[in-house]
């Protein structure tokens, strides 16, 4: 048995030791669109060392009509094949072929493999509040009517908006667009190219408030394969269905807004830990910190206001509807929560808070701490001026009945 590596797919490579061909390799093909296949071999093929191949059409005729003939040289000396000519041998390719690269062995040889382009999904985080009702009364048209009870987010369509959404494919090759915009102030695009994106972002900032110094972006991709025999597959930086259709546009829309959303404020709260840091340094130096009670009580507002709009806002532990009524968007919506790492980087944010917390009463006790020094030592000196005053008054009634 002799294994040969090969490129091309195949299911068996026979050696014959025809006299009439001497020291060939018969390939036996199933039909495949990587490859032409010849229903005769008229030319030769021939190898930089090797004659001319002679027509094997009588050989072909012998084959089933669903089956391509391919013959090339062996690259292997000839005195080694001549020991081996006297019985066929049959190589076995051992390496796994997909059902979906063969046909059903047609004379057409057609092959129904998936050539569908991939969707692009662009998320951004600019604003930290959008008025959504003003978007909507303003882009009307494009409103695509909710499918649950969730009013945090609305979705537009733009492109070909006579063009349904049901259960099959859309958006692979099309021209329609759809954007998620959420309350919290991410917006996710979907089948948007780079060079459109600003004007879908200047949709939403007319309608937003507290627009950021910096904007957040991260970049997703689905791709639509109808033949996969699973409903979802997972990748790197993408997700593989069998089909997106509008709740899956919302499904994943909703885990990618709360994912860049959340990149936001796990910065806001870094922020505020490198403060917290950088004031324990000076205070291993120094032994004392410069800190008003002011600025102390706007990073407390900062880090309550953050960890409230991380639950409240974003909804980051509510069930999606979409998912509790299909259990294959339920799927979905775990697997990109654990592909976003939305529990991990939760769970970090939380551990980062209680540093600041901690923090927080640490030096609310130094300032009260300082207060009631000076309360102290403000009585201290009332105290010292009374009976300063006291001996004052005593001397000067004694030297007046002298």
């Amino acid at each position: 048995m002799k294994s040969i590596r090969l490129i091309t797919p195949l299911r068996t490579i026979l050696y014959h030791p025809s006299p009439q061909i001497p020291s060939h390799l018969v390939f036996l093909l199933k039909p495949s669109p990587r490859l032409l296949l010849f229903s005769s071999l008229s030319s030769s093929v021939t190898s930089p060392r090797s004659s001319p191949v002679p027509s094997l059409s009588g050989t072909q005729q012998n084959l089933k009509p669903d089956v391509g003939l391919f013959v090339a040289r062996c690259v292997s000396p000839l005195s080694s094949l001549a020991a081996e000519q006297q019985q066929p041998h049959t190589v076995e390719w051992n390496e796994p072929v997909s059902s979906s690269e063969f046909g059903n062995g047609g004379d057409d040889g057609s092959v129904a493999e998936d050539t569908r382009p991939s969707i692009p999904v662009r998320a951004y985080f600019f604003s930290t509040s959008v008025d959504l009702k003003s978007l909507v009364e303003q882009n009307k048209p494009n409103f695509m009517p909710p499918t649950s009870r969730m009013t945090n987010y609305v979705v537009l369509k733009f492109g070909n908006l006579s063009q349904s959404m049901g259960s099959g494919p859309c958006l692979s090759g099309s021209d329609c667009s759809y954007m998620v915009v959420f309350q919290y102030g991410s917006i996710v695009l979907f089948n948007v190219n780079e060079r459109q994106v600003d004007g879908f972002l200047k949709i939403v900032r007319r309608h937003a408030s507290g627009l950021l110094p910096e904007m957040r972006k991260d970049e997703y991709e689905v791709r639509e394969r109808p033949t996969s025999c699973t409903w979802m597959q997972g990748g790197l930086d993408y997700i593989v269905l069998q089909s997106l259709n509008i709740d899956g546009i919302r499904l994943i829309g909703y885990v990618l807004g709360q994912s860049i959303a959340l990149d936001y404020y796990v910065r806001q709260v870094d922020g505020m830990v490198a403060e917290f840091t950088d004031i324990n340094r000076g205070m291993e130096k120094t032994g004392t910190f410069t800190m008003d009670k002011k600025k102390l009580f706007q990073i407390v507002g900062k880090a309550n206001s953050n960890l409230a709009d991380v639950i409240l806002k974003l909804g980051l532990f509510e069930r999606s509807e979409i998912a509790w009524k299909d259990a294959k968007y339920a799927q979905i919506l775990e697997y990109l929560r654990e592909e976003f790492e939305l529990t991990q980087r939760f769970t970090s944010l939380e551990i980062k808070l209680k540093f600041v917390e901690h923090n927080i009463q640490f030096l609310q006790e130094i300032l009260q701490n300082r207060k009631s020094d000076f309360l102290e030592w403000l009585i201290i000196i009332l105290i010292s001026v009374e009976i300063i005053i006291s001996l004052y008054d005593l001397v000067h009634r004694s030297g007046s009945l002298i």
